[in-house]
């Protein structure tokens, strides 16, 4: 099994992930601190949609 890293810290998985649209991408993030500076960092511009996260199901 492929070990899963936060596209935020590059920490490693454990369990269920958060999944973060960022651009149209979908990426999974460690925890709500990681998710939330990920939002920040990528912050909708000018008619551009806002980043969504959303908790992964097992």
């Amino acid at each position: 099994m492929t070990e899963k890293t936060c596209a935020a810290c590059d920490c490693r998985i454990e369990g269920p992930g958060i999944r973060v649209t960022v651009g149209g991408k979908a990426v999974e993030v460690c925890c709500d601190d990681c998710a939330r500076a990920l939002n920040e960092a990528h912050a909708p511009g000018p008619g551009m949609q806002g980043a969504e996260a959303k908790t992964l199901n097992g």
